[in-house]
């Protein structure tokens, strides 16, 4: 990248997206997309004819697997959030103090008739990223709770067997959703958090597919009104700015 400042009408090159993060981002869409169809065929299993138990516990443990490669995904996206070049950064990509400002000058010019241009995230898309990386992470932890409780997976299904088991039982001997061997009282008390994460983890998923369509909306928008080259960013890395970027 040049250090020298480039004119008003100068169009330049930038290297900006890493290639851990546009693997991240391109994976990300896979595996969400993969485990939005899996869970939809668990929510309709009954109309799709798929009543059998081992039905069930097929699809529940297709969807775990499924999420295991999306968390392990969007761990090694919040290290690399603390280790990869700036703008995939997690204090660059997320709001910060001074975003409130930066979001009404941005407003400013674009009302002035003017057209802002950016590295990385402009001051709207920085607000988009956080809600969507904080759903991400909701999605993933009640997920693994989820799979734990219901199929006894790990992180937490050795400890969910352990406590669940009545005296003299083997924890190890507990299958999902079956009674045999489980205490009832200790059964009933986990529900009502079984009950929490699934509801949580359900409408985090409704409303992260509220949020991708309007982030679908927003890029294509930006690419065709303000900063075109943005989509094929996300693909080579680079992006072309014409002028002065806001946050070189």
């Amino acid at each position: 990248m040049s250090s020298s400042k480039p004119s008003a009408f100068e169009v330049k090159s930038y290297s900006v997206w890493d290639k851990p993060t546009r693997l991240f981002h391109w994976i990300n869409v896979i595996l969400v997309l993969a485990l939005i169809l899996v869970g939809g065929i668990m929510m309709y299993r009954a109309e799709l004819g798929i009543t059998e138990l081992t039905g069930k516990i097929g699809l529940k443990t297709l969807h775990v697997y499924i999420g295991y490669a999306f968390a392990i995904n969007l761990i090694i996206r919040l290290v690399w959030g603390f280790v990869g070049n700036k703008y995939a950064r997690l204090s660059h990509m997320f709001p910060n103090a001074n975003s409130k400002n930066e979001l009404m000058a941005y407003k400013s010019e674009l009302a002035a008739g003017k057209n802002p241009q950016y590295l990385g995230h402009n001051p709207k898309g920085k607000f988009a990223v956080l809600g969507i990386m904080l759903l991400l992470i909701t999605i993933m932890i009640t997920g693994l709770l989820r799979a734990g409780t219901d199929i006894y997976f790990p992180p937490l299904g050795s400890a969910v067997q352990s406590y669940l088991a009545d005296a003299n039982v083997d924890p190890a001997s507990l299958k999902p959703y079956d009674a045999t061997g489980v205490n009832t009282e200790k059964a009933a008390a986990l529900k009502p958090l079984k009950g929490l994460a699934g509801e949580v983890h359900v409408y985090a998923v409704y409303l992260l597919l509220l949020l991708i369509l309007l982030h679908v909306f927003a890029v294509v928008y930006t690419e065709v009104k303000r900063q075109p080259g943005i989509i094929s960013a996300m693909f080579s890395g680079k992006k072309i700015i014409q002028g002065q970027p806001k946050d070189e």
